[in-house]
C-alpha cells in the first residue's frame, strides 16, 4: 500500500484524482484541499449531471448503470488537458473502462480509505441520492457496503496514495503535493 509519505506528485502542475467508496468524503476534502492549495476543484459527478441534464440517479433510471459508465469515462478523459485541479471521482469510476489505468497515467491518484462501518455511518441518511443503495434495509447497506468495499479494493489500491479517512485533516493536502 502507497502512502503519502512518498508522495510522488510534488508542485502545483499536474492533477490530483480523488478516489474511494462513496460517503468516504472525495468531494468534501477536495472542496477543502483546493480552496487551500489554490487548485481548481471539480466533482465528476456533478460535470456528468450538468453535461446531461439530470442527476446520477436519474441517469441510472432512465439509461442503465453501462451508460452511465460510458459517460463517466468520457467526462474524465476530458481532464486530459486540464492541470491545476483536484477532480473528486465517483466510487465506481477506478472500476470500469480502465479508468484507474488512465487517471495513473494523467495524474496523481489519491484512495481515501474508510471502512465499512465509516462508509455506513455516513451513507445511511443520503440514500436516496445515492442510486446504487436506495433500496437497502440497513441490514442489507451495510453487507452491501461490505461486499462491494471488497470487490473494489483491488482498483482502489492501484492509488499511487492512500489516505486512511480516520486520519485525513485539513493540512493532509501537503502529504500529496
Amino acid at each position: 500500500m502507497n502512502t503519502a509519505v512518498n508522495s510522488p506528485f510534488r508542485g502545483l502542475g499536474g492533477k490530483i484524482f480523488l478516489i474511494g467508496f462513496m460517503g468516504s468524503g472525495k468531494t468534501h476534502w477536495g472542496k477543502l484541499w483546493a480552496a487551500k492549495s489554490g487548485l481548481q476543484f471539480f466533482d465528476l459527478d456533478e460535470v456528468i449531471e450538468k453535461k446531461e441534464k439530470k442527476s446520477v440517479a436519474e441517469i441510472f433510471n432512465q439509461n442503465g448503470e453501462a451508460y452511465f459508465r460510458q459517460k463517466e469515462m468520457q467526462m474524465l478523459q476530458t481532464f486530459a488537458t486540464k492541470q491545476n485541479c483536484i477532480i473528486a471521482c465517483g466510487g465506481g469510476t477506478p472500476c470500469f473502462n480502465n479508468n484507474m489505468q488512465w487517471m495513473n497515467a494523467n495524474g496523481t491518484t489519491v484512495y481515501l480509505a474508510a471502512t465499512a462501518q465509516d462508509i455506513f455511518k455516513r451513507v445511511i441518511t443520503e440514500q436516496e441520492k445515492r442510486p446504487l443503495i436506495k433500496d437497502f434495509s440497513p441490514q442489507e447497506l451495510l453487507i452491501f457496503i461490505e461486499n462491494k468495499l471488497q470487490e473494489r479494493e483491488i482498483y482502489y489500491s492501484q492509488a499511487k496514495i492512500t489516505l486512511p479517512v480516520s486520519a485525513i485533516t485539513a493540512d493532509s493536502i501537503n502529504l500529496i503535493q
